[in-house]
């Protein structure tokens, strides 16, 4: 499938984790449009609520931290944007590289900490902006 704009992604990425959510019997509400601050969704069950940051792909990577970088090492970056975060909200991460438009694209739940942590792991601990995802 030919690359589509970043936009469109989004918001399929979003479409998709929302429909999951809900066939898992979870009360979902939409923050509709792409690039919501701090989450997408919310999903509630059982009283518990998370907020869902949705982050879509279609090259095998993502940009997480990049706007944090300006006078900042990658791990600091990466601390940054955890801290953007509260402690209720998860990162869904949404692959459509090599996925057929009547596929299911690849979806990976983490938290912010745990994505910081993969992060900083890069080019010999060195760091980087961009979360990669081997296909």
């Amino acid at each position: 499938m030919d690359k589509i704009g970043s936009w469109y992604i989004g918001i399929a990425a979003e479409a998709f984790v929302a429909g999951l959510f809900a066939r898992c019997e979870y009360k979902v509400s939409v923050q509709y449009g792409a690039n919501q601050p701090e989450y997408d969704l919310l999903v509630e069950k059982d009283d518990k609520i998370m907020k869902v940051s949705v982050k879509g792909s279609q090259d095998g990577s993502w940009g997480l931290t990049q706007s944090f970088k300006k006078g900042n090492n990658y791990h600091t970056a990466a601390d940054i944007w955890v801290g953007r975060h509260g402690e209720k909200t998860v990162i869904c991460l949404v692959q459509f590289k090599n996925v057929g438009l009547a596929e299911m694209p690849r979806i990976y739940l983490a938290l912010p900490c745990e994505i910081a942590i993969e992060l900083k792991k890069y080019r010999n601990n060195i760091g980087d902006t961009i979360l990669y995802r081997q296909i």
